[in-house]
């Protein structure tokens, strides 16, 4: 239904990523949430593994590590390569026996 069990902390994204207000973790209150197997959504992960309470995993996702450009131009790369394949197969119907 969306409501709260206990509040844990507050982010305020508002203000600049140096101040110290922008994120208030009752580390507490985390760990015993944590113990009783409490599941952190993927942004309070990463608020976890800045405070050292859990660790992240890095993720891997290379697509999205290449500029736009440079995929587009992959894609046309590919898509001639396939044509190109597809224009020097056998254009016979049947393989002789």
């Amino acid at each position: 239904d969306g409501r709260f069990i206990e509040r844990l902390g507050y982010f305020n994204p508002l203000l600049p990523k140096d101040k110290p207000e922008r994120l208030k973790l009752d580390l507490d209150k985390v760990k015993a949430w944590l113990a009783k197997g409490a599941l952190p959504t993927d942004r309070v992960l990463r608020f976890l593994d800045q405070a050292g309470v859990m660790k992240r995993e890095k993720r891997n996702n290379p697509t999205r590590a290449i500029p736009r450009k440079q995929r587009k131009a992959q894609a046309e790369e590919a898509a001639k390569a396939a044509a190109a394949a597809k224009t020097a197969a056998p254009a016979g119907g049947a393989p002789a026996s």
